[in-house]
């Protein structure tokens, strides 16, 4: 081996062997189920011994029916991220239902983790992304049959402007695609309220009104 190319790989194999993610190793072999009885880590779950792996754990039924209703938005969210479906570790792929009664919204939120991919099963949708580089707002009304795609890390919502129940199934580019709420992140922390004020240019008394609106007093 020539010396430079002996040197280049004793550099590039112990920084590869830290910068790959030990979920990589599901490239090199079928599959890694999440062994859920471990910690998760940046990089995934660790594998589940295969002797313990059976069809159930490529098998979900959580996006069957409704999910329970998220207060104050007035819809049912089912999940089936890696924590209720372990066959989805390392694979890149996570998936939702929400059901919207009418009136009912995904508030402004984020994946930080993930893309998502909106299919509109039943009613009528308007559903948004806003660019974090301009803040141009690019917004489609959507019917039974049509595809959404949020860009990965983006704030984004989806509310129904139906008077029927609509129902949409959300994919992901992540098994685990991460989530924040805004309204949330504004209101039901632990900042005091005049803090939140001058961060947000909001009077301090609606700030009041909102913590004690998502469970902050």
């Amino acid at each position: 081996m020539a010396p430079k190319t002996a040197v280049v790989h004793l550099v590039l194999v112990p920084l590869l062997s830290l910068i790959l993610p030990f979920s990589s190793l599901a490239l090199t072999q079928d599959f890694c189920v999440a062994d859920l009885l471990l910690s998760d880590t940046p990089s995934g779950y660790p594998c589940k011994p295969k002797a313990l792996v059976d069809s159930n754990d490529f098998y979900s039924d959580a996006l069957s029916k409704p999910g329970p209703v998220i207060v104050p938005f007035n819809i049912g969210l089912a999940s089936a991220t890696v924590e209720q479906y372990p066959g989805l570790n390392g694979l890149g792929l996570a998936a939702t239902r929400v059901d919207f009664p009418p009136g009912g919204v995904v508030p402004l939120h984020t994946h930080p983790e993930a893309s998502e991919l909106l299919f509109v099963v039943e009613g009528k949708l308007s559903a948004g992304f806003i660019s974090a580089d301009t803040n141009i707002p690019y917004v489609k009304t959507l019917k039974k049959g049509d595809l959404f795609v949020f860009p990965q890390g983006l704030l984004h919502f989806q509310y129904n402007i139906g008077n029927s129940t609509a129902i949409a199934f959300a994919a992901y580019s992540s098994p685990n695609p991460g989530l924040q709420v805004t309204d949330y992140a504004l209101f039901r922390n632990a900042l005091p309220a005049d803090v939140v004020a001058k961060l947000t240019f909001i009077v301090r008394a609606e700030v009041e009104r909102l913590k004690r609106f998502f469970g902050i007093v």
